[in-house]
């Protein structure tokens, strides 16, 4: 007869509320407190969700450039990365102009960083036409007012840009723009 060794079971939320249901205000407190020490994401997330500083967003928008756009070349591109500091935010806060501000900043990175250098990766720019999709289906769920126009002429500038880059950037974004029912200006 063999007997059945027990399996252990992965953890879930559901344990861990049951644990902080022990847990008093100051327990509680502590905990946010050593969760807030323990690492930089969840400062950030913090300071998102409580909408604390300037710009909450500001650790989000490095966390693009670090990956897609890097201050130094020799630094190691990375499209999941980049696109990890918008999923991020989105758990943190999910804002819809944030996240319109976000995405829009990671197509302006990515051509910005295609001025400074050349990049033969098809994933990268396959990556680049679908954040541009995104980033215009964030712009089209806010209100029509300034700060959308403001996010559409930027968006209009980044498919611009795409016409000078081959690896059908171009034809992608202005395809992109033409289902969204816009109309190019140039």
């Amino acid at each position: 007869m063999t007997t059945k060794k027990p399996t252990k079971s992965t953890p879930s939320w559901s344990d861990v509320k049951t644990k902080l249901a022990d847990f008093d205000r100051v327990g509680l407190l502590g905990l946010v407190q050593d969760l807030y020490a323990a690492s930089k994401d969840n400062k950030a997330f913090l300071h998102a969700r409580f909408g604390l500083g300037e710009d909450p967003l500001e650790p989000y928008k490095d966390v693009i450039i670090r990956w897609i756009n890097p201050p130094d070349f020799r630094n190691p591109i990375s499209v999941a990365k980049a696109k990890k500091g918008i999923s991020d935010y989105k758990k943190a806060l999910g804002q819809p102009e944030g996240l319109a501000e976000l995405a829009v900043f990671y197509c302006e990175e990515a051509f910005d960083f295609l001025a400074g250098c050349g990049m033969d990766d098809e994933g990268y720019y396959d990556a680049l036409v679908r954040m541009f999709e995104q980033a215009l289906k964030y712009v089209q769920v806010l209100p029509v007012n300034r700060k959308r126009a403001v996010f559409l002429v930027r968006l209009d500038r980044v498919r611009q840009l795409g016409q000078n880059v081959g690896w059908d950037v171009g034809d992608g974004l202005d395809h992109v723009w033409s289902e969204a029912g816009l109309v190019s200006a140039g």
